[in-house]
Formats: C-alpha cells, structure tokens, sequence
C-alpha cells in the first residue's frame, strides 16, 4: 500500500506497512503477541522495527522487563497509524459493503463454546454457498470488526455494543453438569457439595463461579482450575474430573453427561449475530445472517433450556 506519512523525525517518511508493525507492538506490548497478529515470526517483527528505528534515527519503543514501552516518538509513530488505519477501514468497509458478488472471504468470529453445537449450521452454509470462502475463528480475546478482523460475530452478549447491528438470536442458558461416570463413584445421592468441581484460573472468571458454589455447595473441593478454553473444560467435565456449567443445548444430550442442577437463570446469555452498519448490504454478510437466523430459530427454546 502506497500510504507515506511524513514524521516530525527529521522530515523522514515511513509508509503503512511500518505503522502497523510500530503500532501492533504498541499494542501488544510483545514480539510473539505482534508476530501473531502481523503474521510473521517474532524475529521478523525485531529485525523490522530496528530498521524502522534505523530511517527515523529515533528510538521508538523503551525494551522493559514488561514488555516495549512507547517512547515520545514512538507514540507519535503510533498515533499516525491509528489515524491512517481508521481512515483504511472506513474505505474498505464502503467498498466491501457495496460488494454484490456471492463469492470470495467471509471471516466469521465465534467461541468455542457456540461452535461446537452450532457445527451444523456453518456446515450447511459451505455446503449452501460454495464460492464464498468461509473462516470461523474462535479466539478467547472478543475480536474487533471495526478493525476488520472479522465480518460478522456469533456472540454472547448483554451488551452488544452501539456501533454495530444485528439481530437477538435468542438466549443460551447454562447449568451444571458432570460426568456420568463420576456420579456412578460419587452414588445417586450424591450432592453438590460431594463433586469436585472445575474453576477458572482467571480471578475475573473465578469470582461469578465460586460465588455460586459458596452458596449452593459450601465446603465443595475444587479439583482443578483452567484458563478460558471451553473445549479444554468440557474434556475435563466428560473425563470425571469434575463439574461445571456447561450450555444445555449442547450437553443436556450427551449421554455421558448429567445434569445435577437446574438451569440458572441468572446465567442466561442473549445470542447476538453482529455486522458493522456498512456490512449490512454487502451480499455475503446477509446472506450468512439469514442463513443463520433461519437455521436457529427452531432451536430458540433448547438454547434457552425451556422445559428443564
């Protein structure tokens, strides 16, 4: 891209491809964080701002025990390139959403936690539109679609945000559940208090949790605790070694879990599909979201747990 931005460093000039490298390790504070999301490795990323540093003559980024800090001139760089991204976006969000042709890449951001019972959907839909180059990804950081990392977000949220649209798909309820086989150790009468149970490593998504058990299971042992990956808990719940909440739309049948609690209602997650205003008209957008509201509104009331 042939984007200059011209630098108070001396009159120097360092084009878009530069920004973003000084402002993704801004950012992310570290090499194998900013490779990650630049794509390259982390010795790329290294060899690449000390060359930038190099044409500017300036340093950019003090290297701390925590991470590269911004110096003055490094917040300088740093905010040119937020300017001249927001500027790209923009224009590409009016091209793309004047896009009327029924093929190429549609990037679609999702948890874990939604993919793995909502598999068939996304199935159907690659089946359905074979020229559309469909990518699901699943990362435990919420992506941002105004930075176009992705065009549409299956999402669980109170909250979705003013600055983008979509439709309420419905509500996902959660419950506890264990395995089966640990409650044939435990016996049929065991309680909650008897199961050990799995929590998060995470204080943030710890607190919500062992608040629950303090009130419905004091004195319960925690077995094990996790970082935030669902597919990792639900192998661990299926494994016996331990309990958890899990979706009831997806566990409650899987013949190897059971559910030994009733849904908590308080739990309960409204289901968003979500586009930047600009992406509404562009073809493959809807069509995707059509797709997927079709799809899912007759499973409206097992994603809320009605009737357990």
């Amino acid at each position: 891209m042939s984007i200059f931005v011209r630098l108070a460093c001396g009159g120097a000039r360092v084009n878009w491809d530069d920004l973003r490298y000084v402002m993704t390790i801004g950012r992310e504070r570290k090499l194998n964080r900013a490779a990650k999301v630049l794509g390259v490795t982390h010795t790329t990323v290294g060899r690449r701002l000390r060359t930038i540093e190099d044409r500017l003559g300036v340093q950019l980024f003090e290297r701390t025990p925590d991470g590269f800090v911004p110096t003055p001139a490094g917040l300088e760089v740093s905010d040119a390139a937020e300017r001249v991204e927001n500027e790209v976006q923009v224009v590409e969000r009016q091209v793309l959403g004047r896009d009327a042709r029924l093929r190429g890449q549609l990037r679609v951001s999702t948890l874990d936690i939604l993919l793995d019972g909502l598999i068939e959907p996304f199935a159907v839909f690659a089946e359905r539109y074979p020229s559309i180059e469909l990518t699901v990804t699943t990362p435990n950081d919420q992506v941002s679609l105004l930075r176009r990392e992705a065009d549409v977000a299956l999402r669980m949220s109170s909250n979705p945000g003013d600055d983008l649209v979509g439709r309420r798909l419905g509500g996902i309820a959660f419950a506890p559940y264990a395995s089966t086989a640990l409650r044939d150790r435990l016996g049929p009468d065991a309680s909650l208090e008897d199961f050990p149970w799995i929590s998060w490593d995470d204080p943030r998504l710890a607190e919500w949790f062992e608040a629950w058990l303090a009130d419905n299971a004091p004195g319960a042992r925690i077995a094990l605790r996790l970082d935030e990956n669902f597919r990792t808990l639900r192998r661990c719940v299926e494994a016996g070694v331990g309990a958890h909440f899990l979706p009831c739309f997806t566990a409650e049948n899987d013949p190897t879990l059971l559910r030994i609690g009733p849904v908590d209602r308080t739990l309960v997650r409204d289901l968003w599909l979500l586009t930047l205003p600009e992406l509404r008209t562009n073809v493959r957008v809807r069509a995707f979201m059509d797709h997927m509201e079709e799809a899912l509104r007759p499973l409206v009331g097992a994603l809320a747990g009605e009737g357990l």
